[in-house]
């Protein structure tokens, strides 16, 4: 199967909204507004500090990351956070994220600025937890507070 990883354009982002609706029912049983999330994706391809990643196979998007920038002091560089992994339920376990994984984990590699990979995942999502820690990936200890509706 040949998977090819490439940097999304505007083309893709009613997919990468209907997968991150996806992933929010699946993961958290949460709703999303479509046009919202329609609206979320847009915007974060306009960014500078927002890049999603797909998957296809057979010119078929099968699998989405964003990554997300967050500075940090205490290294002096960057911390790339993984957003938004999703995989289409009939591709999973044939190695779209481990692609879509490593392509990020190169650049990351190739870019001096970077110093870490990050992303948070739910409690419950065993599948994912089991998929982060085979490629590497470590409970880094912390716990993610939030507040929401600062609007």
């Amino acid at each position: 199967m040949n998977i090819k990883i490439r940097e999304a354009v505007k083309s893709d982002i009613t997919t990468i909204a209907k997968n991150n609706q996806a992933l929010a029912y699946e993961t958290e049983n949460t709703n999303l507004n479509l046009d919202i999330i329609t609206s979320g994706v847009s915007n974060a391809l306009n960014r500078e500090d927002c890049h999603y990643f797909v998957a296809e196979i057979n010119k078929m998007v099968v699998g989405q990351t964003l990554i997300t920038y967050e500075w940090s002091d205490w290294r002096n560089g960057l911390i790339w956070w993984m957003q938004s992994v999703f995989v289409l339920f009939n591709f999973r376990k044939q190695g779209v994220y481990r692609n879509l994984f490593n392509h990020i984990e190169n650049l990351a590699r190739n870019n001096p600025k970077v110093k870490a990979l990050r992303l948070y995942v739910i409690k419950n999502n065993q599948s994912g937890i089991k998929t982060y820690e085979a490629l590497g990936m470590k409970d880094s200890g912390y716990i993610v507070y939030e507040k929401e509706d600062l609007d």
